[in-house]
């Protein structure tokens, strides 16, 4: 295994102290472990909380700070924060109109915000949640029941965060939260795996003529795998798959192209030339594009596609002011 770290053990604690050190106008780590929040915490306002496994960088700490989250924990590689980390997070951000958790359907991070939340609910603090299940590729995966949260999350964090921001109830924010989770759909695929530093070892086998179609952020099993084809006949076997899930037709979208933490930026640009030829032949405007790491898997190669079906609303709340480590608007 080949990685520039000092021990495994301290893998988490130390990319979390240096993210600290690297943004200290946005963010503050608790005592309790690797949790994060604002550096000026919102007051009077709903605030909202995710997190997760590891290793998905800039995801969750990356988008903490005005117009998003109030704040992210972290867990081991891959791995759910415990309830302990979620409830002092919970905890350190919660305002007297209340708390939004946006949580990954993954079983472990379902089980253990839920409990956190529980937790919460005895302290009197007022909470609600959301779980996000984007991923079209499979239903019910290694770590879930039910579709895998992928990186259209981020879209929730940003809608989400710009409706807190602004002064919405809980149930508003919780509301449009499920809004956008209803009209977000992401497929992904892979060419090379990643290694988890604990493990050592690749998480997967791929041949050089190979690639694996639906490929999960923790480097679980996708659709299937077959022959490396061109960059628009991949584009081409995702889109299909997201178009069939989800009637997008006469909409504006977003789109994101979200590289797996070992792609380069040429190849993410030449996947989204062909996801907007897709698009338009199609009658489907592009109201704003994102392309770049937002929800990785280590140094896994590959990247996915997100579309998000916009209104109004969503417009104007995914054009809202946000001012984050690794996400402005």
């Amino acid at each position: 295994m080949k990685k520039i770290i000092n021990t495994v053990d301290q893998v988490e604690n130390q990319m979390v102290e240096g993210m600290v050190k690297a943004y200290p106008q946005y963010l503050k780590k608790l005592e309790c472990g690797n949790v994060v929040v604002r550096a000026d915490k919102k007051e009077g306002k709903v605030a909202l909380i995710s997190g997760g496994g590891s290793g998905h960088e800039p995801a969750h700490g990356g988008y903490v700070g005005e117009g998003m989250l109030d704040a992210a924990v972290a867990g081991a590689v891959f791995t759910s924060p415990t309830p302990d980390q979620i409830y002092e997070g919970i905890k350190a951000v919660a305002t007297d109109k209340g708390v939004l958790m946006v949580i990954k359907n993954y079983t472990g991070d379902v089980m253990n915000f839920e409990m956190a939340r529980e937790m919460a609910e005895m302290e009197g603090i007022k909470i609600a949640q959301v779980v996000t299940n984007d991923d079209v590729a499979v239903d019910g995966s290694l770590y879930t029941v039910g579709r895998r949260g992928v990186a259209g999350t981020v879209f929730i964090h940003k809608i989400a965060g710009a409706l807190a921001e602004r002064g919405g109830e809980l149930e508003e924010v919780r509301a449009v939260a499920e809004k956008v989770i209803a009209g977000v759909r992401t497929m992904g695929m892979a060419i090379r795996p990643c290694t988890v530093p604990a493990a050592g070892v690749p998480g997967f086998e791929l041949s050089e003529e190979e690639m694996e179609v639906g490929i999960g952020i923790h480097g679980e099993p996708g659709t299937h795998r077959e022959a490396l084809k061109t960059a628009d006949e991949i584009v081409d076997m995702l889109m299909d798959k997201i178009l069939a899930d989800l009637d997008y037709s006469g909409s504006e979208v977003a789109v994101m192209i979200n590289g797996a933490g070992a792609t380069p930026l040429m190849e993410l640009f030449i996947v989204n030339n062909r996801v907007f030829d897709i698009l338009a032949e199609k009658g489907i405007k592009v109201y704003k594009t994102f392309v770049g790491e937002y929800m990785t898997s280590l140094e896994m190669e590959g990247f996915s596609i997100s579309l998000l079906k916009l209104d109004g609303e969503l417009k104007e709340l995914l054009d809202a002011k946000a001012d984050t480590p690794a996400f402005k608007a």
